[in-house]
């Protein structure tokens, strides 16, 4: 963030699922399907970030997919995820 401006992020709600497309900056979860892959939505094949928040209560970050390392995400709580191209993984920022 630049000091004295405001960063838009976009915003998108989507139905837990084994995978899901995180087509946004912040994605919104519904439901409680563990989630295994995000799809990242960089053009280009570029690393990025996204905050996941679930609405409906908790869910499960699982690693069958393109998840580094299972994480319990919080309701209503945003958790960063970095995605780090060389892996070809999602990782949590802490």
């Amino acid at each position: 963030m630049i000091p004295g401006t405001t960063t838009k992020l976009s915003e998108t709600t989507v139905a837990s699922a084994a995978a899901i497309n995180a087509k946004s900056d912040i994605v919104k979860i519904t439901g409680s399907t563990q989630i295994n892959t995000i799809q990242p939505n960089f053009m280009g094949g570029f690393s990025g970030i996204v905050f996941l928040v679930p609405v409906d209560g908790a869910i499960t970050l699982g690693t069958s997919g393109n998840i580094l390392v299972g994480f319990p995400l919080v309701q209503n709580r945003a958790t960063m995820l970095v995605y780090v191209k060389s892996l070809a993984k999602w990782i949590i920022a802490t």
